[in-house]
């Protein structure tokens, strides 16, 4: 192997490696890196010594891959996101570089239990829900398809918190992830940039000259992601905020040690924490200035090294591709405009125009109050010059509308990149339509209502740039890592190929009339039930029995996502129980997690409420045990592994409209749950593949929904009219689940009753009758466990790679890399 004419000891196709080999690797790591002696290892050093062992086998591959792409001078992606849900990495690295058992054995030879050390390995903070874990996926098959493509994201110091419940309350805990030490990391101490803030900005003629205030420095940590079974690796780079350098040593040696660190403080604050508590001015402020630390130091290390190689930048446009994934990097746009005008000289129709060459967005939300808007006064104090540059922006967007679409004042204002009223706003939903040439959406529904509603106007102006790539998983993680039964039975009939690609589980279908494999689901799904009871009981108390039905429900806590559905028909099912003991009830255990956003009061009750009924349910004898409700604390990737196999049905019940695709569904689905759920984002597609028999559609439809709002909606009305649901709202508003607290929640209750936005009240009927329709199915297990398959083999669909090579061809315009060649 010859890497910038040194010539490596070691061939590109490295050797086989052995028990033994590997044994010895561990061992040296541990003595020499984290200096321990075996007799006195801790199952942490262990762990490290493991991941340092593992990560020297993939780093080869890793530079090779950034090698190739810089010989080729091959286009370029660079994907920019807030969050990369990641999740532990030895078990996806040992699956992906085929080391899992021989880790196994050589660890077990060692006197050590791989499992056991697995678990030891903390979820790196670096995202809170969907968004980040479609990042992290996207990335794994960025890397197993060679597509030369870079993340960019922030390394946070903590993430968006631990959660803990106390008295049934969710109670936020740091989440000091990087305290266990990150072995996986690489630190770049010569890959550090300056971050501008603040000051004010004057002209010179035409020319803009920005006097910033504040300067902090950015500095790069980079995480390998191995791609599967290729020898190949890509790069997510974290940024971190460096105050190495921000030290008054004056004020240290005259005794002042507070005042000498506190700007070093500040500084690392911009890094500090995942999603700052945005219901203040200065979590507002924080969460503006960590969006463009990470969008100027990303851009200012693309256009570095895309000088490095080229040597100019009037290329740019056709060897980078910059990718937004969702509003968060916005700023990238009027950052590139400021380097390219004010330092690089370009004109500015010339930077313009490069600029919607290079961008690309993904609308993850139908929401319009989910784009996100920052206050112009604010904009105005931290980032004076990007906000000039979007005023120019807009005029010079606005002077295209007026010649070639409308000059109709309302139409004007609808589609300014300013928000105007009492409070003058940027919209950065807006500005990433108009600073990009391709916009999509993330499923088939998503996309079609994206141009028909939230940006009907920009669709107009723009139709050629709207398009759809419905979101994808990693068959990796979710399969070969989280359910390794189900890839063993994958394997014995099917081969390997599958975790490359998915389209394989096609094949599945020559097999699953075989008494022997429709024996295997459910023995593999009870023995996954069996692992997380074992779970629950040990960390919750509670006791639960895998021959019960899972109902699981587990998402980011939000009123869009219904939770508070779920429990009032736990609660009307507990109801139904009580009034009807003698009946032969199917036995079921209701599972919920999730976090809420600290300053999300209804979400926080919601929880509270969850934990209240639970309290109640699984302490009532006269259910037998029948029944019972259990909320698992501190939601993550890992958790996320041991629940979703042990799921029976994959509750998905947003209101039609405004999940924009969800992909835990397809996680779910894929390993043999059945849907109960909305046609709401990827429930529409996982419908189409898996056919009416094998999924629980209910609720409204998202024209029904609109047509109730036009209407003029009346939850009031439903519950008046509905006996059953009169009884739960009048339960729980009563303090039949908080007798300390009667009053505990009736705000929470009365918003639905009088408001009810996103129509719960409306969907209970349907939704309590579709639960009805599980039962039923359950009793019949041959028909349940065909529905199972059917779930598992018309899921092939739904791979990130599969997403990643429709974002190459149709938005990037990118080739993978020849591997190896």
């Amino acid at each position: 192997m010859v890497i910038d004419n040194i010539d490596f000891p070691f061939s590109y196709n490295r050797p086989e490696h052995t028990t033994d080999s590997l044994k010895k690797a561990i061992v040296y790591k541990l003595i020499f890196l984290i200096g321990r002696s075996p007799q006195e290892a801790s199952q942490r050093d262990w762990l490290n010594a493991t991941l340092y062992a593992v990560r020297d086998l993939v780093t080869e591959g890793w530079i090779s891959t950034a090698r190739q792409a810089r010989a080729d001078e091959t286009r370029r992606v660079y994907y920019l996101s807030m969050e990369f849900l990641i999740g532990r990495t030895l078990s996806n690295a040992l699956i992906a570089e085929g080391l899992y058992d021989l880790a196994k054995d050589a660890l077990s030879e060692l006197k050590v239990d791989l499992e056991e050390i697995l678990e030891k390995e903390v979820d790196p903070g670096l995202g809170n829900g969907g968004l980040g874990r479609l990042a992290a996926c996207f990335m794994d098959s960025i890397a197993t398809l060679g597509i030369p493509a870079m993340g960019y994201g922030i390394r946070y110091e903590y993430g968006m918190f631990r959660q803990k419940i106390e008295d049934g309350r969710q109670v936020e805990k740091p989440d000091a992830w990087l305290e266990k030490g990150a072995p996986w990391e690489f630190m770049r101490p010569s890959k550090r940039f300056h971050i501008r803030f603040g000051g004010h900005i004057y002209f010179e003629g035409k020319k803009c000259i920005w006097n910033h205030g504040e300067e902090i420095t950015a500095l790069a940590y980079d995480q390998m992601i191995p791609g599967y079974d290729n020898d190949s690796a890509a790069t997510l780079r974290l940024w971190s905020a460096y105050a190495g350098d921000v030290f008054n040593l004056q004020d240290f040696n005259r005794g002042d040690y507070f005042r000498a660190i506190e700007n070093r403080s500040s500084t690392e604050n911009v890094s500090r924490v995942l999603y700052p508590d945005d219901s203040t001015s200065a979590g507002r402020e924080l969460r503006l200035r960590q969006e463009y630390f990470l969008v100027s130091a990303s851009l200012q290390d693309i256009l570095k090294r895309h000088k490095r190689t080229h040597g100019t930048l009037e290329n740019l446009a056709d060897k980078v591709a910059i990718h937004l994934n969702d509003t968060h990097p916005a700023l990238a746009i009027p950052e590139l405009m400021y380097i390219l005008v004010d330092q690089e000289g370009f004109s500015w129709q010339h930077a313009w125009d490069m600029c919607r060459r290079i961008f690309s967005y993904t609308c993850h939300t139908l929401m319009s109050e989910a784009l996100e808007t920052w206050p112009v006064e604010m904009m105005a104090k931290i980032l004076p010059r990007h906000l000039q540059i979007i005023f120019e922006i807009n005029d010079h967007f606005l002077d295209y509308v007026r010649k070639h679409v409308t000059d109709e004042h309302d139409f004007i204002r609808r589609v300014s990149l300013i928000e105007e009223g009492d409070y003058r706003k940027v919209r950065m939903g807006w500005l990433s339509v108009v600073g990009s040439h391709k916009i999509n959406g993330v499923a088939a529904i998503h996309s079609d209502l994206m141009v028909t509603s939230t940006f009907a106007d920009f669709a107009r102006i723009y139709p050629e740039r709207f398009t759809n790539v419905t979101n994808g998983i990693t068959p990796r993680r979710w399969i070969a890592v989280a359910n390794p039964d189900l890839s063993a039975l994958f394997d014995k009939y099917i081969g390997k190929e599958w975790r490359r690609d998915l389209s394989q589980l096609e094949q599945l279908k020559a097999h699953i009339q075989k008494a022997d494999f429709k024996a295997a689901i459910p023995q593999i799904k009870y023995a996954n039930k069996v692992r997380l009871a074992e779970y629950v009981k040990k960390t919750l108390g509670i006791e639960l029995d895998p021959n019960a039905l899972f109902d699981v429900q587990v998402k980011r806590i939000h009123e869009y996502k219904r939770q508070i559905l779920n429990v009032l028909h736990i609660v009307t099912r507990y109801n139904e129980m009580l009034a009807n003991p003698e009946k032969d009830w199917t036995p079921r255990v209701f599972i919920l997690a999730g976090k809420a956003a600290s300053a999300y009061y209804a979400a926080k009750q919601t929880i509270h409420l969850i934990n209240d009924v639970a309290n109640i349910i699984n302490n009532d004898e006269r259910l037998k045990g029948r029944l019972k409700v259990v909320f698992i604390p501190n939601y993550s990737v890992s958790l996320a592994q041991l629940i979703i196999p042990a799921a029976d049905i994959s509750e998905q019940i947003s209101l039609a409209g405004t999940e924009a695709s969800g992909t835990s569904n397809m996680k779910f689905a894929l390993n043999g749950a059945l849907t109960l759920g909305t046609l709401d984002g990827a429930n529409v597609e996982i419908l189409e593949n898996v056919g009416n028999d094998h999924i629980f559609i209910f609720g409204n439809t998202v024209e029904q929904v609109e047509a109730l709002r036009r209407q003029g909606y009346r939850p009031f009305e439903i519950y008046q009219a509905d006996e059953q649901l009169r009884q739960v709202v009048d339960q729980i508003t009563s303090g039949y689940f908080s007798p300390n607290d009667p009053n505990r929640y009736q705000d929470l209750l009365n918003n639905l009753c009088y408001h009810d936005y996103y129509q719960a009240f409306a969907d209970y009927r349907s939704y309590v009758e579709a639960q009805k329709a599980v039962d039923v199915k359950y009793q019949d297990q041959a028909a349940w466990v065909e529905s199972a398959i059917q779930n598992i083999v018309n899921m092939s669909f739904f791979s990130s790679d599969r997403t990643i090579a429709e974002y190459a061809e149709k938005i990037w315009k990118v080739e993978p890399l020849k591997l190896g060649a």
